[in-house]
């Protein structure tokens, strides 16, 4: 008997054995990357101390710095209680990935669920859903190393040439081919956006008062617990809460290429754990120092000198996030390409030229949208509240419904698997609603926003001179 047979077996046993899969792995053979021999790329190499790496920098970067202006519009306790609800929901989420991944085991991808639960329509949808987001994303992971770059030199030269740069190291490091051999760039990452983080919150912390409040005399730091937002501000605080912590779409990609999938969950709590506090405490601390004086970009908020630190100190982060969203769609590719021959794990020609055109076509695809669209932020903000919720939440309600219900009368199932149906049924709808409520606050933020700049820009997009 196979191991997806068991997995199989054992879950058809227990209503609810999707979350006590206990199947024995091999690392010999993978149903999604074949036979791993010697001769070829170790795909099944990340360790859960590295897995936990690439998802808590999956999930955490300088997002948490826009924290703050969710406080600011819907005031620090409803901020702090949709930071927590939120998370609850995608945590819960990611531990649905880790039981459904055990339990099918060929799935690698959203695209992968999407055949399981809907046939090739639901594949097909999943695909364009993944690669499109990803790549916005990796966009927008771009434009905030050139940010960055502009920050520490002072706008020392055309933005559009510092995207040249930016495109040529991402390209090099995403084809790095496996996430083994990435993990120790994720340390890097992780300790590079963490220090410029906290430098920075240390400095509005000891500092006199924020960089863009009145230079002299009083000033209102305008500190609200509670405010009575308008609902396109109640709900693009919302989304920018999802679109800066959920890293979900990246969980499928790492747990495929864990030594051993069954100890996923454990990495991916520990992930969540850090991630909700830091967005919880950082956030919080910023906006009691800072309040309505928040600067844009947030790492400016301790004034010239501590920008430039601070930005220095992001970089290597900033670069990873981008190999990383343009590694994984690239990876994806790949797999649906090669998937059920020998190429996709063997060193041969036709890898490695599959291999490196993905890459190049991500990173290319992306350097384009980073360079061509001038109000990047509110288009990912549009693209994030139309897929994002698709990728994050909405899928793994179904995901549960198809592992523990299917095939079963409502009336047969016990009552603590009806009371997590209920839950399920709940999660998809807040998935539906942020869904159309996000759309809505991100096309009214892109009317009401002024037009400016053009595509390839040399202009300093760090607010530094």
């Amino acid at each position: 008997m196979t191991v997806d047979e068991k997995t199989q077996k054992f879950t058809d046993e227990s209503p609810e054995g999707s979350y006590m899969v206990q199947a024995a792995d091999d690392t010999k053979h993978d149903a999604v990357f074949g036979e791993l021999g010697d001769k070829g790329p170790n795909f099944r190499a990340v360790g859960w101390v590295g897995a936990t790496v690439l998802m808590i920098k999956s999930a955490f970067g300088l997002g948490v710095l826009s924290i703050p202006f969710v406080f600011q519009a819907v005031g620090i306790i409803p901020g702090v209680i949709l930071i927590v609800v939120i998370e609850c929901i995608t945590t819960w989420s990611a531990f649905v990935l880790g039981s459904f991944k055990l339990n099918h085991r060929e799935t690698y991808s959203l695209a992968d669920v999407g055949r399981v639960l809907a046939g090739r329509a639901g594949e097909e949808f999943f695909s364009v859903a993944v690669c499109i987001c990803m790549l916005f994303f990796s966009a927008s992971g771009m434009v905030g190393v050139t940010t960055a770059l502009n920050a520490v030199s002072t706008h020392g030269t055309c933005t559009a040439v510092f995207m040249v740069v930016v495109f040529v190291v991402s390209m090099g490091c995403a084809s790095i081919r496996t996430l083994g051999n990435i993990a120790w760039l994720g340390w890097v990452g992780l300790i590079s956006i963490f220090s410029a983080v906290m430098v920075m919150t240390v400095s509005v912390g000891v500092q006199d008062r924020p960089n863009d409040a009145p230079a002299t005399g009083p000033w209102d730091k305008d500190f609200k617990l509670f405010t009575t937002p308008t609902f396109a501000d109640a709900i693009s605080a919302v989304a920018t809460i999802l679109f800066a912590a959920a890293g979900t779409p990246t969980y499928f990609g790492i747990i495929s290429e864990m030594k051993d999938p069954r100890k996923y969950h454990r990495a991916m709590l520990l992930n969540q754990v850090f991630v909700t506090a830091m967005y919880c405490i950082i956030g919080s601390i910023v906006y009691w120092y800072c309040g309505q004086y928040v600067a844009s970009p947030a790492l400016g908020s301790a004034g010239p000198l501590m920008k430039k630190i601070s930005y220095g100190l992001s970089i290597p982060g900033l670069f990873f996030s981008v190999i990383l969203w343009v590694h994984i769609p690239a990876k994806f590719i790949l797999v649906r390409i090669l998937r059920g021959s020998h190429h996709l794990a063997a060193n041969t020609p036709t890898h490695w030229a599959t291999w490196f055109t993905c890459t190049f076509a991500c990173t290319t695809i992306a350097y384009i949208i980073g360079s061509a669209i001038p109000i990047l932020s509110s288009i990912i903000s549009l693209v994030g509240a139309l897929i994002a919720p698709l990728l994050c939440i909405i899928p793994f309600g179904f995901m549960w419904f198809h592992d523990n219900t299917r095939g079963r009368t409502w009336q047969s199932l016990p009552t603590l698997t009806k009371a997590h149906a209920v839950w399920a049924t709940f999660v998809i709808l807040v998935g539906l609603f942020i869904t159309v409520g996000g759309t809505y606050g991100a096309v009214v933020t892109i009317i009401n926003q002024p037009g400016g700049g053009g595509p390839w820009s040399c202009a300093d997009n760090s607010n530094s001179v």
